[in-house]
């Protein structure tokens, strides 16, 4: 191993094994080889459990994640991005059942949506359950969820269960297509970096509030207006 400046940032790379150490602090594991793959989601999965932040690949854009249910994680997660909780943090799950324990109650036109676009490029706004001890910021008593379209998100989030989950970038900067890319920005506050590849195309999840008596469109992204007005057999109409 060779150590060399990177970014002002030392950097140890081992040649063939796609794990790179930033300043004995940060790993990034390259997922496109099996060994890694498993190496670094067990190094994520373990800093999750420990209540620190972790980078991996979506179906969007690159994620910064932690437990859902660790306030100072998630405290954690909105220093690194330089931001408040005035705009809460998504949370990502693993499976459809997993909304189960996370909500009021699951009301049919969730159902119908999550069957078609999950996993997928669709949030969902509901009523969290009250009995969750999470704060996830000034969420008024909603939670947003998605499950993402990406093998490695969708791995890490079936070993550890719901993830509050933002782009990985510093708030006011061009969220992160690469694992790369989150690292220059959000550099050692970040212990572990799962590296998938550049990311699929930017475009946002389409959100669809439901916690009123008709489903609204919060923000259109890439699940179209009309496939969801589609799937629930009526016009949805959309926040202006």
């Amino acid at each position: 191993m060779v150590p060399r400046a990177d970014h002002d940032v030392a950097r140890v790379a081992t040649r063939g094994r796609g794990i790179t150490t930033l300043g004995r602090v940060s790993t990034v594991y390259d997922t496109s080889e099996l060994n890694n793959r498993a190496a670094g989601l067990a190094a994520a999965a373990g800093a999750v459990r420990s209540g620190r932040l972790v980078v991996f690949p979506t179906d969007t854009v690159y994620g910064l994640g932690c437990d859902a249910f660790d306030a100072a994680a998630v405290r954690s997660l909105l220093e690194a991005k330089g931001r408040g909780p005035d705009m809460p943090v998504p949370v990502l799950v693993g499976s459809w059942t997993t909304i189960d324990g996370l909500v009021l109650s699951v009301p049919r036109q969730a159902r119908a949506l999550i069957e078609a676009f999950w996993p997928g490029g669709l949030s969902l706004v509901l009523p969290h359950a009250p009995s969750l001890s999470w704060d996830l910021g000034r969420t008024r008593g909603t939670v947003m969820l998605r499950m993402p379209l990406h093998p490695v998100a969708l791995e890490l989030l079936r070993e550890v269960g719901p993830m509050a989950v933002s782009s990985a970038n510093k708030t006011g900067f061009a969220p992160a297509a690469t694992a790369l890319e989150a690292r220059d920005q959000l550099g050692e506050s970040v212990p572990v970096y799962l590296d998938g590849g550049e990311s699929g195309e930017n475009v946002a999840s389409t959100i669809v509030d439901l916690t009123g008596p008709e489903a609204v469109v919060l923000r259109e992204g890439a699940v179209p207006v009309s496939a969801v007005s589609e799937v629930l057999g009526l016009q949805v109409e959309v926040a202006r």
